[in-house]
């Protein structure tokens, strides 16, 4: 018997087994691969000298590679200046497999060009093709419509959205030196990055979705990314199964306090029963100060950051940058978004909308 190929994963190594009896891979996690490893035993008695605790727990290794004959598993994990790696072998992963067969699960999407389309190649009208492709991918960019934003809220109204108007009016003018807009005392309004989130966590029922389309590109930077945030939150049950259950079941409030404005909201961030479906609610910056018992904080800061750590990574994300003409519309319930830091006189005009 031997390892067949593995496949190295942030969190975890798959090992695949060569056809036998027994399971066809198993998921090993890295700290446990260290940890059960013969590196930290006394070369004598074969017993333990380190301790878990001694161990970092989001260790990773240098190199992963199959011994010349297949049969074992060699790790170098880079923290050990006698350059000594440590052996699994076949036999040993398969007595050992904790998570046999485990169903793989599908990180968040990020090949953009599914979610892409030409304005002019398009063969059923605009509205009704992206709110057909929100509802399978929670976003949608089309490139080459046009300037005219009025003429995008036709178009959606004639599909049975309306506009919905917030405490920035009814539409933004996302640039800096905005004269247009109450309540520009935020972010959206300066040339500063903005890391995911999703807008208006402090309403009841925050607008379902929004459309960002550009009237003049930035010099530089001013990209776009977006999440989506109900594929990470599976995906956060299958690798993280409590740090999925706190932040479905644990409310924060939200708080946005502006000079003309302010809102508290409570609630979970993954809402999975909210009405009308699932519902994320995430910003960094409207979050208030988290009140947790003093026994559950640490470990709701852990579940927290994981999330974060999940859809900060590149790899899930959708990036972009729009160009003039350009709209990016996306379901606000489901999707994380956000922007680069940027130069030059960016200017995009924001509209949210709902069912009428």
């Amino acid at each position: 018997m031997s390892i067949a190929r593995i496949e190295s994963y942030d969190d975890f190594l798959r090992v695949h087994f060569a056809p036998a009896e027994g399971p066809r891979h198993a998921d090993f996690h890295w700290f446990w691969l260290r940890h059960n490893s013969e590196l930290d035993r006394h070369p004598l008695t074969h017993e333990r000298i380190v301790c878990s605790s001694e161990l970092p727990l989001e260790l990773r290794p240098r190199l992963v590679r199959l011994s010349e004959d297949a049969s074992a598993l060699d790790i170098d994990w880079g923290d050990r200046s006698d350059g000594q790696v440590s052996r699994h072998t076949e036999d040993w992963l398969r007595a050992h497999a904790y998570a046999p067969d485990r169903a793989p699960a599908p990180a968040p999407p990020s090949d953009g060009g599914a979610i892409t389309v030409n304005a002019a190649r398009l063969e059923e009208p605009l509205g009704r093709f992206a709110l057909r492709t929100l509802q399978r991918t929670g976003a949608v960019v089309v490139r080459g419509f046009g300037t005219d934003t009025e003429a995008l809220v036709d178009t959606f109204s004639r599909e049975g959205l309306s506009v919905i108007e917030t405490h920035f009016g009814r539409i933004e003018d996302l640039r800096t030196g905005n004269t247009t807009n109450r309540n520009t005392d935020q972010l959206g309004y300066t040339d500063s990055a903005i890391q995911l989130h999703t807008d208006q966590p402090f309403l009841d029922r925050p607008p379902r979705y929004q459309l960002l389309h550009c009237q003049q590109p930035a010099n530089t930077g001013g990209d776009n990314a977006v999440v989506d945030a109900l594929a990470a939150a599976h995906y956060l049950a299958e690798v993280d199964r409590p740090a999925f259950e706190l932040l479905s079941t644990v409310p924060v409030t939200f708080h946005r306090k502006q000079k003309a404005f302010e809102r508290v909201l409570v609630s979970p961030i993954l809402d999975f029963s909210a009405p009308g479906g699932f519902r994320i609610r995430y910003s960094y910056f409207t979050l208030a100060p988290y009140r947790r018992p003093f026994a559950e904080m640490e470990a709701w800061y852990r579940a927290y950051n994981r999330f974060a750590r999940l859809v900060r990574d590149e790899r899930h994300q959708y990036r972009l940058r729009l160009e003039a003409g350009d709209f990016l519309l996306y379901d606000n319930w489901r999707m994380l978004h956000a922007r680069t830091a940027f130069t030059g006189s960016r200017w995009l005009r924001g509209v949210y909308f709902d069912a009428a």
